[in-house]
């Protein structure tokens, strides 16, 4: 296998709250294409998309991205990326989420870092603060909570870390923001040998409840590397007023370089 990462994006089309939401039109082009070009403007060797949906796979091809055709079987996003890393020559691979369009690809190196920089890891990801107290109780936004060397102890669509004395009903959810609560971005990298581990381990009882795979990783005994950033992210689009925000981002950010 030869050094560098590789960026893979699993991609599929029945997403429940958003269907076809990999073909959404933002700023006349797939959403699909806007993660490809995010992730091709980092410090990958190579950027591929993960799918099982032809339409999906016509649509890459269509605007020159790659493509690796995968099983319609998978239970996560990371049972489809270990699939297609098993095609690919890098040493290290991260998984950027399709419905991220508008995601720095400075993250996603920094992701990649600490897997190039020291074999200790198996898998990292990347948080930053949470300063929206309105996000804390959002469960479509993922917090974290990590031990003093930055490794992750829980992932929760739950408010997390939760203060006890400072919540109150009269304080009420910005009570809680002086705990330094993370939000978690969903961007993973592997090492490509611990990805063939990954699909051999069941899937847990925790991540099943959550719905968050990443827990499947912490249940079996594996630790995951958590890079603080300083900056947010405009957040992903996964459900139909995150569509919304993104095209109306989109159309004020057209006005202003007209």
């Amino acid at each position: 296998m030869k050094p560098g990462f590789a960026v893979v994006i699993p991609a599929r089309y029945g997403s429940t709250r958003l269907p076809g939401k990999p073909l959404l039109d933002l700023g006349g082009k797939p959403m699909i294409q806007w993660v490809c070009e995010a992730a091709g403007r980092s410090g990958a060797s190579s950027v591929v998309v993960a799918t099982d949906d032809g339409r999906i796979r016509d649509a890459v091809a269509a605007f020159g991205g790659r493509v690796v055709m995968t099983s319609p079987d998978h239970l996560s996003g990371t049972d489809r990326v270990a699939e297609a890393a098993a095609s690919l020559q890098e040493t290290v691979i991260v998984n950027v989420q399709g419905d991220e369009p508008f995601l720095d690809p400075a993250l996603i190196d920094l992701v990649a870092s600490p897997l190039l920089q020291d074999s200790a890891f198996a898998m990292s990801t990347v948080a930053h603060p949470l300063t929206d107290p309105q996000e804390a109780f959002n469960p479509n936004v993922v917090k974290v909570v990590c031990d003093r060397a930055g490794r992750a102890l829980y992932f929760s669509r739950a408010p997390l870390p939760w203060n006890r004395d400072l919540w109150s009903e009269a304080g009420g959810v910005a009570a809680l923001m002086p705990t330094g609560m993370l939000r978690h971005v969903g961007v993973y990298g592997f090492r490509a040998d611990f990805l063939k581990i990954f699909a051999t381990l069941e899937p847990s009882p925790l991540e099943r409840l959550e719905r968050l795979e990443q827990l499947r990783v912490l249940e079996h005994g594996y630790g995951i590397r958590v890079m603080v950033s300083a900056v947010g992210v405009k957040g992903g689009v996964d459900a139909p007023e995150d569509l919304q925000r993104a095209r109306a981002w989109l159309s004020v950010s057209a006005a202003c370089k007209d």
